[in-house]
Order: C-alpha cells, then sequence, then structure tokens
C-alpha cells in the first residue's frame, strides 16, 4: 500500500461512533414502542440503556469530525460552522443538518428516562418520550444510512461508488448498535428481586439477541451481494474490491477479523442461547461473560468493517479525475 491516506482513524472513528450511536437510538426507540409505551412497559429498562448510550458515540464522532475538517491555525479554528451557513442537497450540508437534529433529539429522548428528572414531571415525561421514539427511529436509520452515502457518494473511488455500502453501513449500525446496548446492560443493570422485572429483561435480551442473528445473516449477504456486484462487473470496480479477496492487500484483517471474528463467531455464540429458546421454548439465559465479550467483539468488527472500507476505497482510487 503506497498510497496516502487522506482519510485516517478520525474518519474511521466516526463512521463508527455514528453508527453505534444511530443504531442503539433506533433500537432502543424501537424496543421501547414494542414493549408498550406506557411508564413502565415491558422493555423500557433495556431502552433506558440504549437512550443513554446513543448520544454520547454520535457527538464524540461529530467531534472527531470536526477535528479532521477542521484548521487550528489562527482565525481558523471555527472553519467548521461554514456548512451550517448554507443548505443545499450536497452530502455534508445534508448530514450536517441530520447530524445535529440527531444529536439533539437523542438527548432530549435520553433525558426522558432519568429518574425525577427535573422541569419533566410524569405526566409529561410519557407523552414526550412517545412522541420521541417515534422520531427518534427514522432519524436513527437515515443518520446510519448517511455514514454510507457519505463514502458511496464519490464516483471517483469505484470502492465506494455503490448503493450497497450504504445498505451495509445500514444493517452494521444496527448491530453495533444492539451490541452497545447489550453491553451497557451486562455492565450497569443490577438484579432486581422482583420476578417479573427479572422475566422481562429476560425478553428483552431474548429479543435484541435473536434480532442481532438476522442482523448479521443480512450483513453477511450484503457482503456476499458487494462483492459479486464488483466481481460481475469490468473496470476499475472489479479490480477496487480485489483488495479484500484473498491475495489483496486487505484480505486477511477483512476475512479474519471482519467475517469470522466479527461476525461469524458472535452469530454463531448468540445462536446457542437463542436457540433453545426458540425452539423448546427454554428460559433464556446468558452468563455474564458472554454478555459482555459478545457484545465486545461486535462492536470491534464494526470498526474493522469501516476501517477496511475506508481504506480500501483510497489505496484503489481514484479514478476519472
Amino acid at each position: 500500500m503506497q498510497q496516502e491516506l487522506m482519510w485516517g482513524l478520525p474518519v474511521v472513528l466516526y463512521l463508527f461512533l455514528a453508527g453505534v450511536g444511530a443504531g442503539a437510538l433506533t433500537v432502543s426507540a424501537s424496543i421501547f414502542l414494542r414493549g408498550g409505551d406506557v411508564a413502565r412497559g415491558l422493555h423500557v429498562d433495556t431502552a433506558r440503556y440504549g437512550a443513554f448510550l446513543a448520544p454520547v458515540p454520535i457527538m464524540i464522532g461529530c467531534g472527531l469530525l470536526v477535528f479532521e475538517l477542521g484548521s487550528f491555525e489562527t482565525g481558523h479554528w471555527f472553519k467548521w460552522l461554514n456548512l451550517y451557513k448554507v443548505i443545499n442537497l450536497s452530502p455534508m450540508s445534508i448530514g450536517t443538518w441530520l447530524l445535529s437534529v440527531t444529536v439533539v433529539v437523542s438527548v432530549v429522548y435520553a433525558y426522558t428516562f432519568l429518574r425525577d428528572a427535573p422541569g419533566l414531571p410524569n405526566e409529561m415525561r410519557y407523552p414526550l418520550r412517545r412522541k420521541l421514539s417515534w422520531l427518534a427511529v427514522p432519524l436513527g436509520i437515515a443518520t446510519a444510512v448517511y455514514t454510507g452515502i457519505l463514502l458511496g457518494a464519490m464516483p471517483s473511488r469505484p470502492f465506494w461508488n455503490s448503493p450497497i455500502v450504504a445498505l451495509l453501513f445500514l444493517v452494521s449500525a444496527l448491530s453495533t448498535g444492539i451490541a452497545g446496548t447489550l453491553l451497557i446492560r451486562a455492565l450497569f443493570h443490577a438484579s432486581n428481586p422482583d420476578p417479573e422485572t427479572g422475566k422481562n429483561f429476560s425478553r428483552s435480551g431474548y429479543l435484541l439477541t435473536a434480532a442481532d442473528v438476522l442482523l448479521i445473516g443480512f450483513e453477511l449477504m450484503i457482503i456476499f451481494l458487494f462483492i459479486m456486484y464488483a466481481h460481475l462487473t469490468i473496470g476499475s470496480v472489479k479490480e477496487a474490491v480485489s483488495v479484500i479477496l484473498f491475495g489483496g492487500d486487505l484480505a486477511p484483517l477483512f476475512w479474519l477479523g471482519v467475517v469470522v471474528i466479527g461476525l461469524l463467531i458472535p452469530a454463531l455464540v448468540e445462536s446457542i442461547y437463542i436457540v433453545p429458546k426458540l425452539l423448546y421454548h427454554r428460559d433464556f439465559s446468558v452468563p455474564r461473560g458472554v454478555e459482555v465479550v459478545v457484545p465486545a467483539v461486535i462492536l470491534v468488527g464494526g470498526f474493522m468493517l469501516r476501517y477496511v472500507v475506508v481504506v480500501a476505497g483510497q489505496i484503489t482510487g481514484p479514478v476519472g479525475i
């Protein structure tokens, strides 16, 4: 790899963190509405962890992007604010406003989950949380898709210039959002003596774990379609995808790090615990160590996916300029 990489770790982290936050926001709002949008719905405890997680990685990711785009010369520290001066249909302009709205909604949504939130009585909190949940789902999906569109909008980079990249980033964002939510709740959830609360917590874990297995399956299918689409074309696109095929510069990192460690192994481990519940209606129970390690591995795989995509797009282009 002799090409100079213009987009480095800050951009990779931004794409990863924005995806995790968007996925966590979508998952939290979805599972909250799925469990009944009431004060003590079926999945409200798990939705709370996702709500608290969501705004943090999005804001950190945006900060990293500002760091990458900004200039630290005197008089140019706030150059990134120029993005707010113009509203047009460019990916950067749309993304700036989309991320800003998503951050605001996610912060307010998380605030509704605070116990005894100052200035927000219960009679206002629950209707507001319900309305924000319906808004958070499309915003989270749009933000996750945008992280892929940001790359796909560059026709001079054949590895990125595919609508499949946006779809791949969307599914990966939802999967890592689930993983982040499961990891946070495994680390911070305290046992509750109330048996009904324990059952609801187990149901939430089963629902998210089963959904994650499905998402990983979709992600593997999308990766296959991405490779086949590129392989069946001619010219620069076919040449670009060779960097992740066997013998390519990024093949070990992609196949071992992303596919095997980040996708196949977590899906296999999760399936071991959901199949007895699915087929034999047994109680869903996962050891605390597995609850921590598997989501962490999925998050690492999600980061490695974006690293491979960002680097591959740069070392295989540009063309036509």
